[in-house]
């Protein structure tokens, strides 16, 4: 076991980014290590109580207020947020450099921090990790949009003006010295490009969620569905009412809906009896307790299901949901509904569908214990520690 370190963790103020690390993080400091956690002071509660240091930074990312449009470029939004980060990390660690820099792949500023200062770094990554081809999608409407921008230019100049060798903002963010998967090796598609000399998979922390809260199924619920969006492209008042209509009042059947910050209740109309509408649940909890779940189908969520064993109805909003969605499919345990599709009529066949067929029982309980076997939180701390000798 390597001697304790300084370790750094740089993230982004998003729940599907900060979420996934903190059972790592929480068994590093267990294991003796000194961690310095850099984020929004919004997440500082859940990120001291794994005990480790939180260092604020004041972002400037709208994802905090649970409303970003689908289509947002979100990639030039990153980049601002990191040329805005790297002054506070300095400010940070200048007179405490630490021994290694963990950062999520969203989170860069880390790894030029730790590339100008000679330091090693290592990506967490909450999402999966084949290199991504520049000429495929979404890649290539993506790179469209930030040479229109003037980013890659700026990108490569803001490299070299912090002592970094140039290279294009995909490889910098995606392709890393080394990196580490927080997700189950079945949710990996093109897993044959992934260089295992670069990435390793831990799979999903999934340790310890009580910071979340409880949850409790009703006594009467013969089946419980979970409905959410995630927590930045929520503000989908359409697909809420048709959720109601889908599955308000389907004997049996009781429904948690998370609606978010951004959605004011009063847009959905009547609430049925055998629905809650809440801005916020404590997702893994009811997850423990469902029966099915429709989704954004964000690589959180999707983690979260299959280590639950549940059916999963995804209706992708942005980023690498489409093909999160996609690979849940071809694991046969969902159905794929994107939103202008997401009808009452279709949302409540799939989940019939879905819950009543004896093959994607069978496939979910495979995965299930795939996933659940995986070691979580110990592996990636190994995996940490192993960057350190």
């Amino acid at each position: 076991m390597p001697r304790p370190a300084h370790i750094a963790m740089v993230n982004i103020p998003a729940h599907g980014h900060v979420n996934p690390s903190l059972d790592l993080i929480r068994e590093l400091v267990t294991r003796g290590h000194r961690v310095s956690y850099v984020n929004d002071p919004s997440f500082a509660e859940q990120i001291e109580a794994t005990g480790a240091r939180f260092v604020p930074h004041d972002t400037g990312l709208t994802v905090l207020q649970g409303a970003v449009a689908p289509g947002t470029n979100v990639h030039g939004m990153i980049f601002g947020e990191a040329q805005a980060m790297l002054p506070r990390l300095r400010e940070a660690f200048q007179d405490d450099r630490p021994d290694l820099v963990l950062y999520d792949f969203m989170a860069y500023a880390g790894r030029v921090l730790a590339d100008g200062w000679g330091v090693p770094s290592l990506l967490i990554s909450p999402s999966r990790v084949a290199p991504p081809n520049p000429d495929a999608e979404p890649y290539r409407t993506v790179m469209k949009t930030l040479e229109a921008e003037g980013v890659p230019e700026r990108f490569a100049q803001w490299l070299a003006d912090n002592g970094v060798p140039p290279r294009d903002i995909f490889t910098y963010m995606l392709k890393p010295d080394r990196g580490i998967s927080l997700i189950p090796r079945a949710l990996q598609s093109r897993i044959d490009q992934v260089d295992p000399e670069v990435f390793s998979f831990a799979g999903p922390c999934l340790d310890n969620r009580e910071h979340q809260g409880s949850w409790t199924r009703p006594q009467d619920a013969g089946k419980v569905l979970l409905v959410s969006l995630g927590s930045a492209f929520t503000h989908q008042p359409a697909f809420y009412r048709a959720c109601l209509e889908a599955f308000g009042d389907l004997p049996g059947w009781h429904v948690v809906l998370q609606v978010g910050s951004a959605t004011d209740q009063a847009e959905l109309g009547p609430i049925p009896a055998n629905v809650e509408v809440h801005a916020w649940v404590p997702q893994f909890a009811v997850l423990q307790q469902a029966d099915a779940f429709i989704t954004h189908a964000g690589m959180g969520g999707c983690s979260e299901g299959l280590y639950c064993g549940l059916p999963m109805v995804a209706v992708p909003q942005a980023a690498d949901q489409f093909e999160n969605a996609d690979r849940l499919v071809e694991l046969g345990v969902a159905r794929r509904l994107d939103t202008a599709l997401a009808t009452p009529a279709a949302l409540r066949s799939a989940v019939l569908e879905l819950t009543t067929d004896p093959a994607v029982a069978a496939r979910l309980a495979e995965l299930s214990a795939e996933v659940r076997a995986g070691a979580g939180a110990p592996r990636a701390a190994d995996l940490v520690e192993a960057a350190l000798v």
